[in-house]
């Protein structure tokens, strides 16, 4: 299994995204964009949305672009620098771009905007497996 296939496996059998409202925007080899709105039951005590929900979302997008060249690959380090502050009902778009990858690595940037403002900026590094990707 390669490509926009796998994100969508991914996420139907991650619980944690779908609580979140991750929803596939584009996909493709590299590259994985994904949107979701700020809820409610997000937001901290200052009434903006927790740092770990756009941060979430970063991270899946990674997650799921690292993964569209077939192999299992996992996070081994990640950041992230929340630039703006969220509230409720914002809809935040992620896009997941493989800056380089090679036999073992892969070095993703991923930017998390509201509209066209960048909100968030992450940063991570994957290992790539030799598991395959299966379908099952």
């Amino acid at each position: 299994m390669k490509g926009k296939q796998i994100p969508y496996k991914m996420l139907s059998l991650d619980a944690f995204s779908q609580w979140l409202g991750i929803e596939i925007l584009e996909c493709e080899i590299g590259r994985c964009k994904l949107g979701m709105t700020i809820r409610k039951e997000m937001l901290n005590s200052m009434n903006y949305a927790h740092g770990g929900v756009s941060y979430a979302l970063a991270d899946t997008a990674f997650g799921f672009a690292a993964n569209t060249h077939g192999k299992y690959a996992v996070s081994i380090e990640t950041s992230i620098n929340h630039i703006e502050a969220l509230e409720e009902g914002d809809y935040l778009v992620a896009e997941s771009v493989i800056e380089k990858v090679n036999n073992k690595l892969g070095f993703n940037v991923v930017e998390v905007k509201r509209g066209e403002e960048l909100v968030a900026l992450f940063k991570g590094v994957v290992y790539r497996t030799q598991k395959e990707w299966k379908n099952d």
